[in-house]
C-alpha cells in the first residue's frame, strides 16, 4: 500500500478501533520525568532549537480529544516543542489544536501540504490556521514531493511557492521547508530555492542497503538548513500477505523490532547530522522515542555493525531514481 493510500484508509473503521484500544495508554507516566528533559538542538541558521524528538500528528488521529490533550502535555512535560501535523492525516489538526492551545507559545509548530496551486494552497493554509486554533504555524513545508513535476508546479505562475512568500510576508508563517521522498528531487528542490529546512528519511537501512539519503543529508548540511528526519525506525516494505493484517496500524512501513532494534535505529539518525528525529505515529514507538531521547546516546561502532548486519538484504522502502 503506498503512504498516500495508507493515510486516507486512517479513517477506516479498523484503525479507529485500533486507535481506541490504546487510549488509556496516553496517560501521563510520572516516572518518565525523574530524568533530564529531551535536550534540544540548533535547527539551522533558523535561530530555534529543537526538541531531537517530534511529535507527529498522526500519534493522535482518530482518538479522543482527552487522548490527545494527555500525550501532548506529556510530550511537553518530556522536554517535546517540535510539533509536526498536515491536513491528510486524518482530524489530527483538530485533536491536535485544542491539545496545543495551553502551549502553543511554547512549542515549535510545522505544518505541511501537498497542493501545488496559488489558490488551492493558500485555502489549506487558512484551514489548517483554523483547526490548530493559531495565527500562524512555524514552519510551513511542502509536504511529500516525489517528481520533478511536483517543482515545476511549485514554482510556476500561480503556484504554491506564491501563496508560502506571501503567507510568509503576512505573518502567517515564518520559516518555508519541504519534505521528499525522493533524492533526486530534494537536491533539485535545495538548487530551484533557499529552503529554511528539510524533513527527509534518514534511516540505517536506507542507507547501508539503497544509498538512499547520504547525498541529501550533505548538501542540507553544506546550506546549513535544518535537518528534520523521517523513518527512523523504520525497517522494511510489509510482505504481501500482511498488508492488511498486523499490529501496528499506523505504520503504512514495517518498522524495526521493538524495542532494541527500533531504538538503535532511532540513535543511529540521532547520530547523524541531524536537527530531529519523528518516529512513527503508532504511540508504542512514540513512546519509546520519548524514552530514546530523554536518554539518549550516540550510537556506538559495535552496535552500528550489528544493526548494518540486521540490514543486509532487506527491502528498503524507498529506492534511488527521481519518478
Amino acid at each position: 500500500m503506498e503512504r498516500r493510500e495508507f493515510l486516507k484508509a486512517g479513517t477506516a473503521a479498523g484503525i479507529i478501533s485500533s486507535a481506541r484500544m490504546l487510549e488509556p495508554l496516553a496517560k501521563a507516566q510520572p516516572s518518565a520525568n525523574n530524568i533530564a528533559p529531551i535536550p534540544r538542538r540548533a535547527l539551522g541558521k533558523t535561530g530555534e532549537k529543537l526538541s531531537i524528538i517530534g511529535f507527529a500528528g498522526i500519534v493522535v488521529m482518530e482518538n479522543s480529544p482527552s487522548f490527545a490533550s494527555n500525550i501532548v502535555a506529556e510530550a511537553v512535560n518530556r522536554g517535546i516543542n517540535y510539533f509536526d501535523v498536515a491536513p491528510t492525516y486524518g482530524n489530527a489538526q483538530e485533536r491536535l489544536g485544542l491539545a496545543l492551545q495551553p502551549y502553543r507559545d511554547k512549542v515549535f509548530l510545522a505544518c505541511k501540504e501537498e497542493d501545488w496551486s496559488r489558490e488551492g494552497s493558500a485555502k489549506l493554509l487558512d484551514e489548517s490556521l483554523r483547526l490548530l486554533r493559531t495565527d500562524h504555524v512555524d514552519l510551513y513545508q511542502f509536504h511529500a514531493l516525489s517528481k520533478m513535476s511536483d517543482l515545476e508546479q511549485i514554482f510556476s505562475p500561480k503556484g504554491a511557492m506564491e501563496t508560502f512568500e506571501a503567507a510568509r510576508k503576512a505573518g502567517k508563517l515564518r520559516f518555508i521547508g519541504f519534505s521528499a521522498h525522493s533524492v533526486e528531487v530534494a537536491l533539485a528542490a535545495m538548487d530551484r530555492y533557499r529552503f529554511d529546512t528539510i524533513l527527509f528519511p534518514i534511516n540505517f537501512v536506507l542507507y547501508s542497503q539503497a544509498k538512499f539519503g547520504p547525498q541529501v543529508l550533505e548538501k542540507a548540511s553544506q546550506k546549513e538548513m535544518g535537518i528534520m528526519a523521517l523513518k527512523a525506525m523504520a525497517k522494511s516494505t510489509w510482505p504481501a500477505s500482511g498488508k492488511n493484517d498486523h499490529p501496528h496500524p499506523k505504520c503504512w512501513y514495517e518498522p524495526a523490532a521493538f524495542p532494541e532494534e527500533a531504538a538503535m535505529g532511532l540513535r543511529w539518525t540521532l547520530s547523524q547530522p541531524v536537527t530531529a528525529a519523528i518516529p512513527p505515529g503508532d504511540e508504542s514507538y512514540f513512546r519509546l522515542g520519548m524514552d530514546v531521547g530523554q536518554n539518549f546516546q550516540p550510537i556506538t561502532e559495535p552496535e552500528q555493525q550489528r544493526l548494518i548486519a540486521g540490514a543486509t538484504g532487506v527491502n528498503p522502502i524507498f529506492h534511488l531514481g527521481a519518478v
